[in-house]
């Protein structure tokens, strides 16, 4: 099939033309990518049949499939955008950086700018190495904790999704074919708020754990006082005397005890929770923390931060000490990144952005879970979580958790032009965009309340979604 660029309204009105030419985008993906994407969480199981399956490009809030039809996003380039696609501002900084060459022979001005830039948010930390993704840097915390206690065993918190696509992580969930025993057998987990659990591995492997590694809140509060269930405005753990009850505190105190490394995967809660990490708002100080996705607005760039002792161990200044080969990337010094890195901190500042996204969010919240009440459906459709990072769960007439139903939802909200897989709130998400999301869900909580009378049968389109992590296709 020949494709071509359509401007025709009558054209784009074809929901036939539509759906061939979109098949035919998802032929060719599969034919030349494994899984039609780069990220697992990009392909074609993750989103109902109605979803556009390639798009064009993206501004503010808003994204354009190959016909040019509007969709308000959530996905947000997977949780990366948190100012709003192509932000003028960042953009221009990248692009400066380009025509300097953006990548050199020597380390560049830019570059040591970037890393005293990152250095500077976190009083506790001293370094800094950057490269081009998350599961780069989450690896190489693990790495360095290894070498600096000399032990071999990974404690991970199986309530969190997705640490990095290495096998000491992936070795964990179903989709393990393809690792070697040996490197799974080293990875042992634990379960987010439950101290005993993790107290239980140091127990069972004393002195073999090198290190833990979380997030420092998904859904969950790590609080155990009643802020805990307060997620709609920004917690401040500084000043809370109950601050060691949190249990972000009682892991690291449990790390210190055991002499393992504590380390906090800031890739979602970075740049998000607040400028400075959830370490900031909890009151923490871990050993090492890495971050990534909208540390520079979509741009490519991740980064691992840590203490002295330990980050300096893949260095090549101490004479005579064993070498610990860190990161060590051709694109890791690549200067647009840089760029928008640097830019998107001025623009956090100059805006309050942070304080914006959990402003929005509290809106998107209450408004959503009033639409719900409204139809009588807010024991089977609710939204929660924190306000800068809510999350949307869809049960069935058994007040089960349900993929269908969440497939529905997804479904209806296409329809009705937003695109929703998951709520990933940007800066550009303001009041007219928050409306827009309501009017629209709630014309699909209209059939998702038919649905439970109903049955999903009658309504849901295709195939569900399916979880990432699973054994068989």
């Amino acid at each position: 099939m020949a494709i071509q660029e359509n401007k025709n309204s009558a054209i784009l009105g074809d929901s036939n033309y539509h759906f061939e030419v979109n098949q035919h985008f998802s032929d060719r993906l599969h034919h030349v990518i494994p899984g039609g994407a780069h990220t697992y969480s990009r392909g074609d199981d993750q989103y109902p049949s109605n979803a556009p399956k390639i798009l064009s490009h993206g501004k503010g809030a808003w994204v354009w499939d190959a016909f040019g039809n509007k969709f308000l996003d959530y996905g947000m380039g997977l949780r990366a955008i948190t100012l709003g696609y192509h932000y003028d501002e960042i953009s221009e900084a990248a692009i400066e950086e380009i025509r300097k060459g953006n990548n050199l022979t020597r380390p560049s001005l830019t570059e040591l700018k970037a890393a005293e830039e990152m250095v500077s948010l976190f009083p506790w930390a001293d370094m800094v190495k950057f490269a081009k993704n998350g599961s780069t840097v989450t690896t190489a915390a693990v790495k360095l904790s290894r070498a600096y206690t000399g032990k071999k065993r990974v404690a991970i918190c199986s309530d969190h999704p997705f640490f990095t696509y290495d096998d000491w992580f992936i070795g964990t969930t179903p989709m393990d074919k393809g690792i070697p025993e040996e490197n799974k057998s080293s990875s042992l987990t634990f379960k987010y708020n439950n101290l005993q659990s993790l107290q239980e591995l140091f127990e069972k492997y004393p002195n073999e754990i090198a290190c833990v590694i979380l997030e420092p809140a998904t859904f969950q509060s790590p609080c155990s006082t009643s802020c805990a269930n307060n997620l709609l405005e920004k917690p401040d753990c500084k000043s809370c005397p109950f601050k060691q009850t949190n249990f972000l505190h009682q892991v690291k105190a449990l790390c210190k005890q055991h002499g393992a490394v504590f380390i906090l995967d800031e890739m979602i809660t970075g740049f998000r929770w607040d400028l400075q990490g959830a370490m900031k708002t909890y009151d923490v100080e871990p050993d090492l923390a890495t971050f990534g996705k909208a540390m520079a607005n979509g741009f490519a760039l991740s980064a691992l931060v840590g203490k002295r002792e330990i980050m300096e161990l893949g260095g090549i200044r101490k004479e005579g000490s064993e070498r610990v080969f860190l990161i060590s990337t051709t694109h890791g010094s690549e200067m647009s990144s840089f760029g928008a890195f640097i830019k998107t901190i001025e623009v956090y500042k100059k805006l309050d952005v942070t304080n914006q996204l959990w402003t929005s969010g509290k809106k998107l919240i209450t408004g959503m879970n009033e639409l719900a009440k409204q139809h009588g459906i807010s024991d089977y459709f609710s939204v929660s979580g924190f306000a800068c990072s809510p999350y949307y769960f869809t049960r069935d007439k058994k007040k089960n958790i349900s993929l269908d139903f969440r497939t529905l939802f997804s479904q209806e909200m296409i329809k009705e032009g937003v695109l929703i897989p998951w709520i990933s709130m940007s800066y550009a998400h303001q009041d007219a965009e928050i409306n827009f999301t309501l009017n629209a869900a709630d014309k699909a909580l209209a059939v998702y309340k038919k649905a439970l009378e109903e049955g999903t049968g009658k309504f849901l389109k295709g195939k569900s979604i399916k979880p990432v992590f699973r054994k068989y296709n």
